[in-house]
């Protein structure tokens, strides 16, 4: 990865600050989604999942269940559009599943404001340009989630996280945990047309690639 950067101390300091009184405060909350969870998908309530966090470093991110484990005649799951409850699609559109990430950025896997901790297997298909988004910690929110979240093409969404990671500032995060709020109370780009969040990343196309190529080799 070009230009690897530190975590800002100042960043480290906000995150666990916030982070410890979004807990307390939201405790009731956080209990409440947990008994909900637990009466409609049953046991575990917490959804865990292996993701790359900083400079892909793989770590283990909690959201709120949102589906239930249905299967076919072949015990293979079924596709998440089929799995997804009632309930599931409330917890995304109010972003209460992304909840329990508030312990990942309490552990320092995670930050409140950065690029969206994506799949493991992502990480061979991205550009060298794209691969970026990786030289700071993964977010609850970030500019990509203020600026369309899933309504984004992938591509997009990238450029966005590497403008990010480019123009890091504390007041850039205050700005954006504002514009969450918003965002989420308007309940904006919960998920791309036919898909219950987004489609599978399965690379760039040529001349993306060929972009991404360019501006390595310049340093942008």
């Amino acid at each position: 990865m070009s230009g690897m950067k530190s975590i800002p101390l100042s960043k480290r300091l906000f995150d666990l600050v916030l982070s410890t009184l979004l807990i307390v405060i939201l405790s009731p909350v956080l209990l409440a989604t947990a008994l909900l969870v637990w009466l409609v998908h049953g046991s575990p309530v917490i959804f865990r999942q292996q993701r790359p966090g900083y400079l892909g470093k793989p770590f283990i991110c909690y959201k709120f269940r949102t589906m239930k484990d249905r299967r076919d005649e072949q015990g293979n799951l079924l596709p998440d559009e089929q799995r997804l409850t009632a309930l599931g699609k409330f917890l995304r559109s109010t972003s209460l599943d992304e909840l329990p990430e508030l312990f990942n950025v309490l552990r320092g896997e995670m930050s409140l404001v950065g690029p969206r901790p994506l799949l493991m297997q992502y990480l061979d298909r991205y550009t060298p340009e794209q691969a970026r988004r990786h030289e700071v910690l993964p977010g609850i929110t970030g500019w990509a989630q203020i600026n369309g979240r899933n309504a984004l093409s992938w591509e997009e969404k990238f450029r966005l996280d590497v403008w990010y990671v480019d123009h890091w500032s504390f007041w850039l995060d205050l700005k954006i945990l504002a514009l969450t709020i918003i965002k989420v109370l308007r309940r904006e780009g919960i998920s791309s047309e036919g898909y219950a969040t987004a489609p599978e990343f399965m690379g760039s196309s040529e001349s993306d690639r060929e972009e991404s190529e360019v501006r390595s080799s310049h340093g942008c």
